[in-house]
């Protein structure tokens, strides 16, 4: 195992260890007392390791909560990454009784920063506060790239028919770039299999097993790091709406996310991906456990009832062709 590795898979297991211990966070360890001068042990210690590099994430809470006082900004063509152009933002979705998703995504962003920065990952954010507007799809699908990030994950709520429930994983098909092919098709499944882990439901309604690559999103198109965007819920569900504003459930969302996000830093040393990024040839993430969207088979079944915290029935998983995009960016 490379020293990258190890770096995050410390924190992984006092994350996994706090998660199952109920208590929301890792009690803080103790630091070793240094060896004795006078100890003759100390004199064949090997010498100390080097500072490992610091992994980041850039973490993407869509839409904004000023976005649908700012309509002539947010529907401004921007570039969609394949050609086109899209509109610079969207008001996203809402339950049927007016949360806004803009609240949901920040609510649970704010949390998995938490939780990632206590396991020693460096978080950025695509906006700073929930009143203003914007950034616009093209601006966030760049920033990554910008800060030098390992990877950014969108976070979103679906606004789709409401018989449909449950969460789906995004990533960029067909890639555009060697980081949204291998890499982010192993980010968006590991973040699959830590919600599932979690109890939470693969979605009855787009994608397969909980996943589904799509080329209309530009957030994803323009992006020059590992990117995955998860609609965690769909809003207009009378069954998740009941939950989603709901600290308990925001949690566990953060939690499962924060998860998948550790899973996939320990699978993907920082060199590779930013050899990979830089476009040097013969530089192969090592994600083959991870790099398919029907690994973890056991992760791959998808329940029947809504993705409440109770939900564990389980049921067959939808066609790839479904597709939503009423809570994406764009």
């Amino acid at each position: 195992m490379s020293s990258a590795r190890r770096a995050v898979s410390a924190p992984l297991a006092v994350l996994l260890a706090a998660l199952l211990a109920g208590c929301g966070g890792a009690e803080p360890v103790q630091p070793t007392p240094a060896a004795s001068v006078s100890d003759p042990s100390a004199a064949d210690a090997p010498p100390p390791a080097p500072p490992q590099p610091k992994r980041t994430i850039l973490l993407d809470p869509g839409h904004n909560g000023g976005n649908a006082q700012h309509t002539a900004d947010i529907n401004r063509p921007v570039p969609d990454g394949r050609g086109g152009t899209k509109p610079c933002n969207t008001t996203g979705t809402s339950t049927d009784d007016g949360f806004p998703e803009y609240k949901f995504t920040w609510d649970v962003a704010l949390r998995v920063r938490q939780l990632l920065s206590t396991n020693g990952v460096e978080v950025f954010l695509t906006r700073q506060d929930d009143t203003g507007w914007g950034p616009c799809v093209d601006v966030r699908g760049e920033e990554a790239a910008k800060i030098n990030a390992d990877a950014v994950v969108s976070i979103h709520a679906d606004g789709a028919a409401p018989a449909g429930h449950g969460f789906h994983v995004i990533y960029s098909k067909p890639a555009l770039n060697a980081t949204q092919g291998t890499p982010s098709i192993a980010l968006a499944t590991s973040l699959r299999n830590a919600l599932t882990g979690q109890g939470f439901t693969q979605s009855t309604y787009a994608g397969k097993q909980g996943l589904i690559g799509r080329d209309d999103l530009a957030g994803l198109n323009l992006a020059k790091r590992p990117a995955a965007l998860v609609e965690c819920l769909n809003m207009r569900n009378p069954d998740e709406a009941d939950f989603v504003d709901n600290s308990a459930a925001q949690q566990r969302y953060a939690n499962a996310i924060t998860l998948g996000i550790l899973d996939w830093l320990a699978h993907n040393p920082p060199e590779e991906l930013h050899a990979l990024a830089a476009g040097i040839p013969n530089s192969t993430p090592s994600t083959k456990k991870h790099s398919s969207e029907s690994s973890t088979r056991s992760s791959s079944k998808s329940s029947s009832k809504s993705s409440t915290p109770k939900s564990t029935t389980k049921t067959k998983a939808p066609s790839a062709s479904s597709t939503s995009s009423a809570g994406a960016d764009g």
